[in-house]
């Protein structure tokens, strides 16, 4: 599978844009997952339902399933957080993932940029930003800039970086 980040401040945009990105590679033929990372502790179960209280009672994994789709929740305890490695071993084979934060990872990513947040660019110190998408121009940068609303060059860019189209023609790697 081919993996492509976007980092960046919170309130860059992030988000906004995987959830344009997604369905235009779709739409161009191409299979795509997701994976987000947050700071923050999270919890998609809520108490009161029997799988909250499965986990609460100390299972390590809880599997919810469904008619329209299904979830592996999974403790981390006291172990350590699972590296991207680990976690991309248990989705499924897609033709790219996408992926949402985890920028101290070695992964290829775009930084998406908002001159008005005030904050520094992080490409910069990063070597693994390999291209910027921005609402304004950059200067003294080595990596190509894209405008932030051009959504069918930044599509073209990811394509391209990632080789899809040879890949698209062999299926999922």
């Amino acid at each position: 599978m081919k993996i492509f980040g976007m980092i960046g401040w919170s309130g860059s945009g992030k988000t906004t844009l995987m959830k344009l990105l997604i369905p235009e590679l779709i739409k161009r033929g191409f299979t795509v997952s997701s994976m987000k990372h947050t700071h923050h502790n999270f919890d998609i179960d809520k108490p009161g339902k029997d799988s909250y209280e499965h986990r609460m009672a100390g299972a390590s994994q809880v599997l919810i399933t469904g008619r329209q789709r299904w979830a592996l929740l999974s403790e981390n305890f006291n172990d350590p957080e699972p590296t991207i490695d680990q976690l991309l071993s248990r989705m499924d084979p897609v033709d790219i993932v996408l992926i949402e934060g985890f920028k101290t990872c070695s992964h290829p990513k775009m930084e998406v940029f908002r001159s008005t947040l005030g904050k520094r660019l992080l490409a910069k110190d990063d070597p693994t930003i390999v291209s910027i998408a921005s609402d304004a121009p950059v200067a003294n940068t080595k990596v190509p800039v894209i405008d932030l609303n051009n959504l069918l060059k930044i599509s073209d860019f990811i394509i391209e970086y990632c080789d899809l189209i040879k890949s698209k023609v062999n299926g999922p790697t």
